[in-house]
């Protein structure tokens, strides 16, 4: 699978399921089979155009794949993202900490989040079934 590295070399930046080998960024499995840009992307917070921004910093070729990362490679990589400020769980708890102040405020936006509707200025009549949920059947009023 990782052709040119020795077993012991690889085994330190790569964790493998199974067949499945992974390197892990920011505390998150990144996929080795995609390119370095594509790979960056499943870490919260870290776009396409950031991915390229790193992948630049870290002077990797654009066709580069995780798999055929060195270690030294791999370990620039990291460093950079690792110097980022807001990403994974810092970015998740900024956000929920955003969202909180929005709902003890009491003001429009913290109370449609508090509601679980559209909070945009979507309309509700029809619609908006992703923040409402399914819809419940409405009983109607019973002939005599």
């Amino acid at each position: 699978m990782l052709a040119g590295f020795p077993a012991r070399k690889r085994a330190r930046f790569l964790l493998h399921f199974g067949d499945l080998a992974v390197a892990r960024l920011a505390g998150v499995n990144v996929p080795s089979e995609k390119r370095v840009d594509y790979a960056l992307t499943y870490i919260y917070g870290v776009g396409r155009t950031t991915a390229r921004q790193i992948r630049e910093q870290a002077g990797l070729s654009d066709d580069k794949r995780v798999r055929d990362l060195t270690e030294a490679e791999l370990g620039r990589v990291r460093e950079i993202v690792d110097r980022m400020p807001m990403i994974e769980g810092s970015l998740r708890r900024e956000k929920a900490m955003q969202i909180k102040r929005l709902m003890d405020l009491g003001c429009y936006r913290g109370l449609r989040h508090r509601r679980g509707l559209p909070v945009n200025g979507q309309r509700t009549h029809t619609n908006a079934r992703t923040r409402k949920g399914r819809a419940r059947p409405v009983t109607g009023k019973k002939k005599a």
